[in-house]
């Protein structure tokens, strides 16, 4: 029964992360798609990489014919994220044609067809193989047209010629004012429609992909951040997961002895996550280091998120207590990324963080801290966006801690990650400072470890040259 409906409804997988995932294999193969969305959002990277990725993964020759931009432009303007476009064409896996049409021709005379655009289109197909064809962008074609029912007459001769050549095609259009193209006729005569969006809200951009339609194949329903780096184009396929992730009887260290000891089996199960809160200057970033350093020590690639503090302030902070991670990030088995939260807004770092764990694949993850990410979203969006990082964690069996920045005050805003993270969490540890006769003093307990035995008093530490040092509660801090 697989096989058949495979045979039946056939697709052109994309070669874009996350996007093939989303539409369940790729674009309906041999049928056209319309990719539609407001200027500078991607449509026209997207159309160029589903043609390289087609050459270069899966041996499909393809043809860009540009209404708009020259071969030499378009060369120009994909060569940093490495696409020799040039290269391609001299092997005849590739063939740009640009095109240009002239509105008042067509307003002159009166008439308008695509004979002459089929007959060099074909051409071009037949010239060197091609399976794959961007027509960039449809209203070059039909910017002077305002018969409407010509309009939809070659949009519907367009769509079919390009189906009965064989080709997966995509077509790109502007987004109209009040529909998803300005003539807002050619979602109704293509099989997969595609909305990208561009979007500024507080000073924060943000592109999104939606599928509009898909005939005769299920997708993803929901909008999806996507990404434009020097690699291209990303998508961050994932919404909601099923609670179906695998767990292991492996006990891995937090990186500090005495820590180790307040649970139950001297430390925490494998591909679990830990959350730590306190307030400002009770060492969570510090706890965050052992971690990290105990996943080093094990020759596990580590993963560190720091929204405060840089690469080298971190190093050298954790150095003068003893704590070495400089070492481990010359080795590359620690890999710190350092970023203002307000550098893009929520999904775009989710979606860095997805693209790093793709690419280093590390054993663990440690986000210092989670409240910093209030200040780019709302309570329901910081939720939503922590859900699906845990959860993505959890899919890879990657072992997660975080740290939040908690308030004395009651309800205080920053306090949502902790809300959003602490019923996710399997362990929380909770650590304060308790002034009493004019000296602070800090307090570590640990709140709850799913699975596991733990300690339920309140232990006092110090910080000294050495590290952390916990005090039993009859000694002096």
């Amino acid at each position: 029964m697989g096989e058949a409906k495979t045979d039946f409804f056939p697709k052109s997988k994309t070669g874009i992360d996350g996007l093939d995932e989303i539409t369940g294999g790729g674009f309906p193969k041999g049928r056209p798609t319309l990719i539609c969305g407001s200027a500078g959002c991607g449509k026209t990277l997207m159309g160029l990489q589903f043609l390289v990725k087609g050459i270069t993964d899966y041996n499909e020759p393809g043809v860009f014919m540009s209404f708009e931009e020259t071969a030499r432009d378009l060369t120009q303007n994909v060569r940093s994220l490495g696409y020799d476009l040039g290269t391609l064409i001299k092997q005849n896996k590739l063939r740009i044609d640009h095109i240009q049409i002239e509105k008042n021709e067509i307003e002159e005379t009166g008439e308008y067809d695509l004979e002459g655009l089929f007959i060099r289109l074909n051409h071009a197909i037949d010239a060197i193989g091609a399976k794959r064809v961007v027509l960039d962008t449809i209203e070059s074609l039909f910017g002077g047209l305002d018969n409407a029912t010509i309009l939809r007459s070659e949009l519907r001769r367009l769509f079919q010629w390009l189906k009965d050549k064989g080709v997966t095609a995509i077509i790109t259009g502007e987004r109209g004012e009040s529909s998803l193209t300005r003539q807002g006729l050619e979602e109704y005569v293509s099989d997969c429609v595609i909305l990208l969006d561009f979007r500024v809200i507080d000073q924060i951009a943000t592109r999104r992909l939606r599928i509009v339609k898909y005939r005769g194949s299920t997708h993803g329903t929901n909008e999806y951040p996507f990404l434009i780096d020097e690699e291209g184009i990303s998508v961050l396929p994932i919404t909601s997961l099923k609670l179906e992730h695998k767990t292991s009887t492996d006990i891995l260290s937090y990186g500090h002895e005495g820590l180790n000891k307040l649970f139950g089996r001297g430390g925490f199960f494998r591909g679990t996550s830990t959350l730590i809160t306190g307030t400002a200057g009770t060492s969570k970033t510090t706890l965050a280091a052992y971690f990290a350093l105990s996943s080093c020590q094990r020759k596990e690639s580590t993963l560190f998120f720091s929204f405060e503090e840089s690469p080298d302030q971190l190093t050298r902070n954790m150095a003068s207590i003893g704590i070495d991670l400089k070492t481990y990030i010359k080795s590359k088995l620690l890999y710190v990324y350092s970023s203002r939260p307000s550098l893009q807004g929520l999904e775009m770092h989710l979606l860095v963080l997805h693209k790093l764990i793709k690419e280093l694949k590390p054993k663990t993850v440690i986000v210092d801290p989670i409240s910093s990410l209030v200040t780019v979203g709302n309570a329901s969006e910081v939720r939503a966006m922590l859900v699906r990082l845990m959860d993505m964690l959890k899919m890879h069996q990657i072992n997660a801690l975080f740290t939040s920045l908690t308030h004395k005050r009651a309800n205080d805003y920053s306090d949502l990650t902790v809300d959003a993270v602490s019923s996710l969490a399997d362990t929380w540890i909770e650590v304060s400072n308790e002034e009493k006769n004019d000296t602070r003093t800090r307090i570590l307990s640990i709140v709850k470890s799913r699975g596991m035995g733990h300690s339920n008093q309140a232990w006092k530490f110090m910080i000294q040259d050495k590290g952390i040092k916990l005090i039993k509660s009859k000694e002096k801090a």
